[in-house]
C-alpha cells in the first residue's frame, strides 16, 4: 500500500505564497507520476498539476498556470506545490495523488480516475 502525507495548508491572504508538500511510502517513489488536485466546497475535485516520474514534463491546469509550479525531490520521495500570487478562487482542499500502475502520463494526468493513491488533503484559505 503506498500513503501520502501531506503538509503547508494554511490561510494566506491574497497575492501571498505557500508552499505544499506530500511525502509518499510503499512503492518506488522516483517511477510513478504525482498530481496535485483541489476541491472547493460546493465544487467537484478538479485537476491542478502534474509532474512525471523523472521530473520532467510538468502540466497545469490553465486557472493556476504562471503561478504556481510543480516539482520533486525523488531522494526525499516528496513532491511540491509552489503557489504564488494566491487569489481567493484558489480557496480548496488540496489532495496529492499517485497515478495507477501502467497508465500513460500524457494522455491520462488530468484524469481523477488514472490515480490510485490519495493523500488525505490540506486545507489552504486565501483571503481578500
Amino acid at each position: 500500500q503506498v500513503q501520502l502525507v501531506e503538509s503547508g495548508g494554511g490561510l494566506v491572504q491574497a497575492g501571498g505564497s505557500l508552499r505544499l508538500s506530500c511525502t509518499a511510502s510503499g512503492r518506488t517513489f522516483s517511477t510513478y507520476p504525482m498530481g496535485w488536485f483541489r476541491q472547493a466546497p460546493g465544487k467537484g475535485r478538479e485537476f491542478v498539476a502534474a509532474i512525471y516520474g523523472s521530473g520532467d514534463r510538468p502540466y497545469y491546469a490553465d486557472a493556476v498556470k504562471g503561478r504556481f509550479t510543480i516539482s520533486r525531490d525523488n531522494a526525499k520521495n516528496t513532491v511540491y506545490l509552489q503557489m504564488n500570487s494566491l487569489k481567493p478562487e484558489d480557496t480548496a482542499v488540496y489532495y496529492c495523488a499517485s497515478m495507477k500502475r501502467g497508465t500513460g502520463y500524457s494522455a491520462n494526468y488530468y484524469r481523477l480516475g488514472a490515480y490510485d493513491y490519495w493523500g488525505q488533503g490540506t486545507q489552504v484559505t486565501v483571503s481578500s
